[in-house]
């Protein structure tokens, strides 16, 4: 009788030790409220500003509508987009060049930067849309040139 007395003191020391850091683990986790958040500031952060920037855009997806961000003339060449976002889901950003689709990129939604290489070739009008079913949340991307 003892000894599964202490076999049961063991398994809710046990169940209450988990349970302590699952409510732990929130506590330490930064939530990021995208209606309140500081875009400028948490960009600043997330993706610096790039030399030479032909496109960016950072701001905030409330609902799945589509942002888009157009430059009027990009010259042919390499091109690097880092995208980034944070909010929880995922943002993806669509690239069209003159009205055709070129590249679709994506970024998981935990600050992390995700890169795509872009060949741009022939100049004309380049459009970045960022859109997500996950929102809200926040994003942000450039467009460089290759080096």
């Amino acid at each position: 009788m003892a000894e599964r007395f202490s076999s049961m003191l063991r398994v809710l020391s046990g169940a209450a030790a988990v349970a302590s850091i699952l409510l732990a683990v929130p506590a330490c986790s930064p939530v990021v409220s995208i209606e309140n958040a500081d875009v400028p500031a948490w960009k600043a952060t997330a993706l610096p500003s790039a030399g030479g920037t032909v496109l960016e855009d950072a701001g905030k997806i409330l609902n799945r509508d589509r942002i888009n961000q157009e430059a009027a003339s990009v010259p042919a060449g390499r091109y690097t987009l880092t995208v980034t976002c944070e909010g929880g889901g995922k943002a993806f950003f669509a690239v069209s060049l003159a009205g055709k689709p070129m590249v679709d990129a994506g970024a998981a939604c935990n600050g992390s930067r995700e890169i795509t290489k872009i060949t741009v070739a022939q100049p004309g009008p380049l459009e970045i849309s960022a859109s997500s079913v996950d929102a809200p949340l926040i994003y942000a991307y450039q467009l460089v040139p290759a080096k």
